[in-house]
């Protein structure tokens, strides 16, 4: 009997430590996550605010996960096909891709898309938000936001704003303003940010709620006068921070922006998606990032993965609103 109990014993031990060693090797990448290098899509071309976002974050993430992380720019389609090369990549957390407003209004303006909104994408982090800044002209009559919005009302669309293309975060900023004021401006849409600034500056169009990134050296270099910004509070940045808001110049409850966000492909590990997101929030913590993105206007607003989610949907869904009541037809 004793030696019967030694022998199950040692088969009990030998058991266990199988069971410990099958553990072990269940998820050996993801104990040693990221053991290579880490690629990002910019659904932009290079040289645009969301290419700075995620080369400049890219520079501290590859100090704290200790891999390198690679941009890879996949412009077009609005930012589709970079969005559509991400929900085919491997869901293992070395691919991501950097989404913004166009991720959440593209549902409402495109017929049909090439993946699933709700099923081929695992929220990471939103990094931050930027304002849209209201611009006009520097000989522009209209010197306060108050002075263009009471111009706008007494003249139903006699006045026109630009944006740099159709669903674009100017483009439905304009909406939503013509949507809230009551006044019926009329869209001018250019083919990228450059030509609708240069006939703002020339004042062949009277208007544009143009991204914060787009017009910082503009205003500075005095081509471009700044009225107002988007966002519900005035932004807290240098550049930005003695400008009203639109919703205390007239339009109250008004509120529009640009932010920036990670997604990486649905299925991914939810402890390489933690791990991400810690990565992240580290890196948009460091003084390299926020000094870099200040005069874009990037308010650092990060959270969970799960909080990330439910931002994106609430744009989704109040942005359909706005594009529908607009009567703008998906392409």
């Amino acid at each position: 009997m004793v030696y019967q109990f030694r022998v199950t014993a040692q088969n009990f031990i030998c058991a266990l430590t199988s069971l410990l060693l099958c553990a072990l090797a269940i998820e050996p990448a993801l104990a040693q996550y990221p053991d290579h290098p880490i690629k990002v899509i910019v659904p932009f071309a290079p040289g645009g605010g969301t290419d700075l976002v995620a080369r400049t974050l890219g520079v501290a993430m590859a100090e704290d996960l200790r891999q390198a992380i690679v941009i890879d720019n996949k412009p077009g389609g609005s930012t589709i096909i970079g969005t559509d090369a991400l929900a085919k990549s491997p869901a293992d957390g070395y691919t991501l891709v950097v989404a913004t407003l166009a991720h959440a209004v593209n549902p409402s303006l495109k017929a049909k898309l090439p993946y699933s909104q709700d099923k081929d994408f695992a929220p990471v982090i939103l990094v931050g938000v930027s304002p849209n800044v209201v611009v006009v002209s520097a000989d522009s009559p209209y010197k306060t936001f108050v002075d263009f919005l009471a111009a706008a009302k007494a003249n139903p669309g006699k006045l026109s704003y630009a944006s740099q293309g159709g669903g674009t975060s100017a483009h439905l900023a304009g909406e939503l303003f013509n949507s809230m004021a009551g006044t019926k401006l009329t869209h001018i849409p250019y083919k990228g940010a450059g030509p609708a600034l240069t006939d703002v500056i020339g004042g062949q169009v009277d208007v544009m709620f143009a991204t914060a990134s787009a017009v910082g050296s503009l205003v500075d270099a005095g081509k471009l006068r700044a009225l107002a910004v988007t966002t519900p509070t005035r932004s807290p940045t240098a550049q930005l921070s003695k400008l009203p808001t639109v919703a205390e110049s007239g339009v109250p409850g008004y509120s529009a922006g640009s932010w920036y966000g990670y997604f990486a492909p649905a299925g991914t590990p939810t402890d390489v998606i933690n791990k991400l997101n810690a990565s992240i929030k580290k890196s948009a913590q460091s003084s390299a990032f926020k000094s870099r993105v200040e005069g874009e206007g990037l308010v650092i607003k990060t959270g969970t993965p799960e909080e990330f989610g439910k931002f994106v949907k609430a744009e989704e869904l109040r942005w359909r609103a706005v594009i529908k009541n607009a009567n703008i037809a998906p392409e």
